[in-house]
């Protein structure tokens, strides 16, 4: 699919204004220059940023509501999901904290450029999430392309507080990984099919237990 096919289907499935288009117009910009030298995502998604990426992050905009008081985005690397969620946020008129945690300093001022450049409210902390003295407490946390599940859930009970639900992005390979996380946890959660992919879902996680 060309890029201007992704646009149109990016439009189709979520009625946004000129503003939200144009800044994922600049994100996608800044996004292939600096590509080259920090390796943000994958070479072979650079022509599909639009349905691979801005698209697959958009969506999880509809599992946040006005009671949310703020986001973290675990491992944020390019910023997806959290960028997009900032921009799908305002685009909504929702109120609503955004942090990016990010333990490459490179990837940090990236990500710094672009929550400047396009007057987002954001913060970023430059930190590895495993370090031991990082804790973490917000409303909601989610995680793209960034650990197997049973390491999130196990991240998430020993350093998160207080949060109301997790939302993770699924490939392939999720129902398997549900599984044997289910053998350690006792997981509530439901799963949504991603707009992107049949073999691709978002699992929404509103409770856990220990075994």
């Amino acid at each position: 699919m060309d890029r201007e096919a992704q646009i149109k289907t990016f439009c189709r499935i979520n009625s946004v204004s000129r503003e939200t288009i144009s800044s994922l117009n600049y994100y996608e910009k800044i996004l292939i220059k600096s590509n080259k030298n920090l390796n943000l995502v994958g070479e072979s998604t650079l022509e599909s940023i639009w349905n691979r990426h801005f698209l697959d992050c958009f969506q999880v905009i509809d599992f946040i509501d006005k009671s949310d008081k703020d986001i973290i985005d675990l491992g944020s690397g390019a910023g997806f999901p959290g960028l997009v969620l900032a921009i799908a946020a305002k685009e909504r008129n929702l109120n609503i904290k955004i942090k990016l945690i990010e333990k490459s300093k490179k990837k940090i001022n990236f990500l710094k450029s672009v929550i400047n450049d396009l007057g987002l409210k954001v913060e970023t902390i430059n930190k590895n999430v495993f370090d031991a003295e990082v804790k973490l407490k917000a409303s909601v946390f989610v995680a793209r392309a960034f650990k197997p599940l049973k390491i999130i859930l196990g991240l998430i009970h020993s350093k998160c507080t207080n949060w109301k639900k997790i939302l993770i992005f699924q490939g392939k390979q999720g129902s398997q990984e549900l599984l044997e996380a289910s053998k350690i946890w006792n997981i509530e959660y439901k799963q949504r099919i991603s707009c992107t992919s049949d073999d691709s879902k978002i699992l929404k996680i509103i409770n856990l237990k220990k075994k």
